[in-house]
């Protein structure tokens, strides 16, 4: 394998090449232990990930879709701040380092010198092993760092701090520590958690705390007012397509060799951004001479618009617009 950048192609390759041979029923039993803790509200004041088997299940099982997750809401910040590239990058409750081949993928030349930060040992471990592996230079050289990730954490200044799929795992206490903490240190902050009610709450709580810590909304509201959903009536959250390989098959129990990862996330900055002007926040309705497109807009309202044929190209814009998108597209 010969790469300087990574792709999801060669996470899949690297995974498979690492954890071949692991047992598919011990995997299967990690996993669903790991599936009740995703899915979940309960904190833990020890590691999820406890050994090398629970730490494998994982990456096969979670790791693609948190790579495919955390570089759409990279892609969507690098739309609102297309001039920027992050120097430092350091990755919160960063595990195997999804996140870190994610920020390596969206900024290839030069790509920024990565910080893993986790209290688990062993997903460290695993992570340094597929960094290895993966022959990309600029995962090779992330630094992997224990550290309690809790009210107690400090880290040093850096330009971007990804948080992805920890907060669910923190105390409330916690969870506010952590934010404020990204918050003083970065000039730009992504956290990503579940597309589900409990992940856009948890999601919106970080954004308010953002906000309230000077940052402006990057992506995905296109302003950094309140956000207009109604608390309880509905949640914000997107969708990244996943390719399966057969090992993510067997660990996962399916049989299509794609799925949809819900997720929510916030990307904030300390500097100017430019957010889209309206954002697409549900899957196009394509009907016969028209697209209806559901939008979260700049005038800090959510409202339907209709586009028909005789829109011409935007017509033709609307019929190959994906949920997530910016609208109207540039151009």
């Amino acid at each position: 394998m010969n790469v300087t950048a990574p792709t999801a192609e060669t996470l899949r390759g690297t995974l498979a090449a690492l954890l071949d041979g692991l047992p598919p029923r011990q995997a299967a039993q990690a996993v669903e232990r790991l599936i009740a803790t995703y899915r979940g509200v309960t904190q833990t004041h020890a590691p999820v990930l406890r050994d090398r088997s629970d730490v494998a299940a994982y990456a096969a099982y979670r790791m693609p879709a948190t790579f495919e997750a955390v570089r759409s809401a990279l892609a969507a910040l690098r739309a609102a701040v297309p001039s920027w590239t992050p120097a430092t990058h350091t990755d919160i409750g960063g595990g195997t380092g999804a996140a870190s081949w994610a920020v390596a993928d969206a900024w290839e030349e030069p790509a920024p010198s990565t910080t893993v930060l986790d209290w688990a040992e062993p997903a460290l471990a695993l992570g340094r092993e597929l960094a290895e592996a993966s022959q990309v230079p600029a995962l090779r050289a992330v630094q992997w760092q224990r550290a309690r990730i809790s009210s107690a954490l400090r880290i040093e200044s850096t330009d971007l701090v990804t948080v992805s799929y920890v907060l669910n795992e923190l105390t409330p206490e916690d969870r506010k520590a952590v934010v404020a903490e990204a918050a003083r240190a970065a000039q730009g902050v992504v956290i990503v958690e579940p597309g589900t009610p409990d992940g856009y709450a948890r999601v919106i709580e970080a954004r308010d705390a953002l906000i309230a810590a000077g940052l402006s909304v990057a992506a995905p509201c296109p302003h950094s007012a309140a956000c207009p959903i109604e608390p309880g009536s509905d949640w914000c959250h997107f969708a990244a397509r996943v390719a399966r390989s057969s090992l993510h098959r067997q660990v996962k129990g399916g049989s299509l060799p794609y799925e949809d990862e819900k997720f929510s996330y916030v990307a904030a900055t300390r500097f100017p951004v430019a957010p889209a002007p309206s954002r697409v926040t549900r899957k196009p309705q394509i009907r016969k001479g028209m697209v209806l497109l559901d939008l979260c807009a700049a005038d800090e309202t959510l409202h339907r618009e209709t586009v028909t044929k005789r829109h011409g190209t935007l017509y033709r814009a609307a019929r190959d617009a994906d949920w997530g998108d910016a609208w109207p597209p540039e151009g």
